[in-house]
């Protein structure tokens, strides 16, 4: 008997299913390659680190990555579908995002929550690597794990209810316009960043009695070179992440809004380039060229499916020039010691990125909500930073008053490795505490 030819119904379902499993193994490959972003901050921060701390800083990463993958599981992915229209939450649209809801788990019928949440997870293990680099050489392990929970599987989260969502109010109300994620992302970790470090204080040696800044070089800058490479390759992962794939149909932003990953390959890679470019016309210093690169991106990420090309590239030249010089000056006129400069480049880089889509791209249309506008995202930007600055300056301000917030200054001098961590970075080498452990390394430095 001759098998039957298919019929018009059962090919539909195939080419259906096929978009289907297509659409995961996109969003799989996307949440791989972000893993790479947390290889490089790894990498980042431990060389950014004096030899004395240099596994403590890493393991900060690795602990912060595994207890955010549990807690977004249970509480974070929940926020993300409840709390859109602000602080009342949507309790049936949220169901399906409930630890025991049959989405979030093995479900034959549901190919994309699994891979919805595994990309967002990885957005929330990046805000808090990139609080991570800030607070290195003198927080308590446990301080920090507290507070990188609430800043991964909350604050952000809920930031990007509000402008990376479709339903989300600051997209259906001010038509805030965030394709990136610039604002959610990069802005709420870096203003979290600057509260935290406002209460934790500079590193001792940090600066002379006389307020005069005094550079601490990390014991190699080119694994923090290295770790910042790693972070670009893995932005493409999470770039791609920001994008919806639908079968049969146009890419579309998370907002609905059609785009095609054909420009964000154009606009990330000329925003890229710019940045390692301005942050070299200032600084001339490996360590900001790569830290102009990410800044780069982010002062493009909002307008990344919008911009034209030389565009991109002169906004990234802008984000390279400005987060060194903002470093500089929160640096020596606050006296704040960010060791890696995580606000400047988060912080700054993403607020130029949000405003500055108010400025070039003020007037394109939104699928949810009013067009982009000027206000609309200078608000959404106040909005971002007032959500990741209070939480992180109020906690930490907390925490520092009972004395759980930063090590003792005997464990700082002698160094994070020998009081946390029960293993040595580079054992055959010379000793990690010489003469004067707390004296500040000399040479150029990584961060000035």
């Amino acid at each position: 008997m001759e098998p039957t030819a298919p019929t018009l119904a059962e090919l539909q379902q195939l080419i259906e299913m096929s978009g289907t499993i297509n659409m995961e193994i996109f969003y799989w490959w996307c949440t791989g390659l972000m893993v790479i972003i947390h290889a490089g901050f790894l990498a980042y921060e431990m060389g950014a680190s004096r030899l004395k701390n240099a596994l403590a800083s890493g393991v900060k990463n690795i602990l912060a990555f595994a207890f955010i993958i549990p807690t977004f599981f249970f509480f974070g992915w929940w926020i993300y579908l409840a709390m859109y229209q602000g602080f009342t939450p949507d309790f049936e649209a949220a169901a399906g995002g409930a630890p025991w809801s049959l989405s979030m788990g093995p479900n034959l019928t549901d190919n994309a929550t699994g891979i919805f949440w595994g990309a967002f997870v990885l957005f929330a293990a990046t805000t808090a690597s990139i609080f991570s680099g800030a607070v290195i050489e003198r927080m308590r392990m446990s301080a920090f794990i507290v507070l990188a929970i609430i800043l991964g599987s909350v604050v952000w989260i809920l930031g990007a209810a509000w402008g990376w969502h479709p339903d989300g109010w600051l997209t259906t109300s001010w038509g805030y316009h965030d394709f990136g994620a610039a604002g959610c992302v990069h802005m709420v970790a870096g203003f979290f960043a600057l509260g935290v470090v406002i209460n934790l204080g500079p590193r001792i040696g940090r600066f002379l009695p006389d307020g005069t800044s005094v550079p601490i070089q990390g014991h190699s800058a080119p694994m923090s070179t290295i770790g910042l490479m790693l972070i670009i390759v893995g932005f493409f992962g999470f770039l791609g992440g920001c994008a919806i794939y639908v079968t049969g149909g146009q890419w579309t932003t998370i907002f609905g809004n059609p785009m095609t990953l054909s420009a964000i390959s154009f606009n990330t890679l000329m925003a890229f380039s710019g940045g390692i470019i301005g942050a070299y016309l200032v600084t001339r210093q490996p360590f900001w060229m790569m830290s102009g690169a990410l800044a780069g991106i982010f002062s493009a990420a909002p307008g990344l499916d919008l911009y034209y090309p030389p565009l991109a590239f002169l906004l990234g030249i802008m984000g390279g020039v400005i987060t060194p010089l903002a470093d500089k000056f929160i640096t020596s006129k606050f006296k704040l010691d960010d060791a890696v400069g995580a606000f400047a480049v988060h912080g700054v880089g993403g607020l130029v990125g949000v405003v500055g889509l108010g400025i070039f791209g003020a007037g394109y249309p939104n699928l949810n909500g009013p067009e982009i506008s000027f206000f609309g995202q200078l608000g959404g930007a106040a909005v971002m930073a007032s959500l990741g600055f209070v939480p992180g300056f109020v906690l930490s301000y907390a925490m520092a008053k009972v004395g759980f917030l930063r090590v003792p200054p005997k464990a700082e001098e002698a160094g994070l490795d020998l009081v946390e961590v029960p293993l040595a970075a580079y054992p055959e080498s010379a000793p990690a505490i010489a003469g004067n452990p707390s004296a500040p390394t000399s040479g150029s430095p990584a961060h000035a």
